[in-house]
């Protein structure tokens, strides 16, 4: 599938209008934003390096309300500003063909980190989560696909929860996204 992003490139949201612009767990976000150190020198690199480079544009699709937003993006948003590669949110709800086109096994779930050129032709995209997290969704996706069942929310009520243990205390969790954000822009 060959998508083409164009007439969404400067539409969004600057990452700090983003910020500036969020009515629900701005304080969050911000703590995640301050507590990111860059775990690998090497990684720090790599991002800087990308200030080489002019043909690559960024679109996160996000929304305040959701807790993988608010936990994920500060480490993406840290990463990316030091990268020069311009950087924009679209909000979910305001581009919902752009949501359309980067389901999650078959659902709608954010942030989705949408690599483009400078034309818009989409490179690859990350997200809703790393992956090691997003396996727990994955997992409980295959073995729960009613989501009619009597039982349904109450086993995703625990999947959220083991997402959680994945997600772990501390910050580690970022550097594992920064990790997977330099594999997926060395691929290209």
């Amino acid at each position: 599938m060959s998508t083409n992003l164009a007439e969404k490139l400067r539409k969004g949201r600057s990452p700090q209008q983003f910020i500036d612009g969020m009515t629900k767990n701005q304080e969050r976000f911000q703590d995640w934003y301050n507590q990111f150190s860059w775990e690998n020198e090497d990684d720090k690199e790599f991002f800087e390096s990308l200030n080489n480079r002019d043909d690559l544009r960024c679109l996160i699709l996000a929304a305040d309300w959701c807790g993988d937003v608010v936990r994920n993006i500060p480490a993406v948003f840290r990463a990316l500003e030091i990268s020069g590669i311009p950087t924009e949110v679209l909000i979910k709800e305001e581009h919902p063909d752009v949501m359309a086109q980067f389901l999650t096994g078959g659902g709608e779930a954010i942030p989705i980190v949408i690599f483009t050129d400078f034309s818009g032709h989409v490179l690859g995209h990350w997200g809703p989560r790393p992956a090691h997290v997003q396996a727990v969704m994955n997992k409980f996706k295959q073995e729960n696909p009613d989501r009619e069942a009597p039982d349904y929310q109450d086993k995703i009520k625990i999947a959220r929860e083991e997402m959680g243990r994945q997600y772990g205390e501390g910050t580690g969790y970022q550097a594992v996204i920064v990790k997977e954000l330099r594999d997926l822009l060395s691929s290209f």
